[in-house]
């Protein structure tokens, strides 16, 4: 345990049953969308099932699972989508789901992702009740389980996954467990590339933690060895992978940054998501959902900032802070945006203390009433144009 610690960890035989009341809340918003997703594609006769595992992503995570990987697309205009762009974990569980079940690859996605959620609802709840206390823990699963995007999180989509390994990871990280926060590193590095966010919280909180401790074993007792160990595992999943697609490219060390260029993305700083901002304002309609992309960037940056001034744990800061940052400024398909943001847990903490500020009544119903309207929402988001 570390000077990152700010409260008391809970008994383990008492932590499910502390978590209940998250984790049962956000069952019911989950439950509330597929509901709704339900209804709303059965009566624009399609199919809520393959809307979640058979679109999009989901398609190449399943083909990787079945086929191993090696396949690719060839556009018109000289872009090739390959697989390679898409990392290991979650074609891994789906294979393994399908070999051990009766369930097909897609079968299997979806239950991962479904049981990913619930994992990453109680992670976040034991972040949040770690740093600010139980209530807060509550809203914030809440609030992120009610996110407009939050369908996502029920998808055959890597999102889920990912964020319950980097919420786990990062409690591992604020109770000073850092073999097991290394571990959960290495295996967010093998589930997105945006794991490096996970990576440098480990890193910047071991590195702050030797400055404070320079002895062999610390205030707490906890020796430097395990420390160690944890950095160490950290980024071996994310380096493990880039190193292996630049050998079988045969493009060396950043060959998977000329994969991703196939499917036109990269970082350049949020240069190509301006231009797409500034061209919506050639025309009158299209001007206001400029005005609302706008309105969006300056809420997530307020959030960010609110965090900072609020002197969230350095883990969750540099966390969200690089997901934010990966999320806007890289120069991939625009519409992918909400769902990328979706991991950065961390900026939901101080609508969750003030949430949590609220009386019960008062809080429950605002909860509700967002829940209905995320459901809404993503049954025609993802009935319409969907995550791509």
């Amino acid at each position: 345990m570390t000077d990152l610690e700010t409260r008391a960890i809970p008994a383990r035989s008492g932590a499910l049953r502390r978590a209940a009341p998250a984790l049962l809340g956000y069952a019911a918003v989950r439950a509330l969308g597929l509901l709704v997703l339900a209804l709303w594609s059965a009566a624009r006769d399609k199919s809520a099932y393959t809307l979640l595992t058979a679109r999009w992503d989901s398609l190449w995570y399943q083909r990787v699972a079945e086929r191993g990987y090696g396949y690719e697309v060839r556009l018109p205009n000289g872009d090739v989508h390959s697989d390679l762009a898409f990392f290991p974990l979650l074609p891994w569980l789906e294979r393994l789901g399908a070999a051990v079940s009766p369930l097909s690859h897609a079968g299997a996605g979806f239950v991962v992702s479904l049981l990913a959620s619930l994992a990453a609802a109680w992670g976040i709840f034991a972040v949040a009740d770690h740093v600010y206390g139980r209530r807060a823990g509550v809203c914030a699963v809440l609030l992120w389980a009610v996110l407009p995007v939050g369908i996502v999180q029920s998808m055959a989509y890597s999102e889920s996954l990912f964020t319950a390994l980097a919420a786990w990871s990062l409690y591992a990280v604020l109770t000073g467990r850092w073999v097991t926060a290394g571990v959960l590193a290495l295996l967010s590095g093998l589930t997105r590339p945006v794991g490096l966010a996970v990576v440098a919280a480990v890193w910047a909180a071991g590195v702050v933690s030797y400055g404070r401790h320079r002895s062999a074993v610390d205030e707490h007792g906890a020796r430097a060895a395990p420390r160690a160990l944890g950095m160490i595992l950290a980024p071996l999943g994310a380096a493990g992978y880039v190193l292996w697609v630049g050998h079988r490219t045969g493009k060396g060390p950043l060959g998977y940054l000329d994969v991703q260029a196939g499917w036109r993305n990269g970082f350049d700083g949020g240069w190509a998501f301006a231009r797409f901002v500034a061209e919506k304002f050639t025309s009158f309609p299209s001007a206001l959902a400029g005005l609302g992309l706008i309105a969006g960037v300056a809420l997530v940056a307020w959030l960010y900032a609110v965090c900072v001034r609020q002197r969230q744990p350095l883990p969750l800061l540099v966390y969200a802070g690089i997901v934010t940052a990966l999320a806007l400024c890289a120069s991939s398909y625009f519409g992918s945006k909400p769902r990328l943001l979706l991991p950065a847990f961390p900026l939901l903490l101080p609508l969750a203390r003030a949430l949590a500020g609220l009386r019960t009544s008062r809080s429950a119903l605002v909860a509700a009433g967002v829940a209905v309207a995320s459901a809404v929402y993503g049954a025609v988001w993802l009935n319409g144009s969907g995550p791509p």
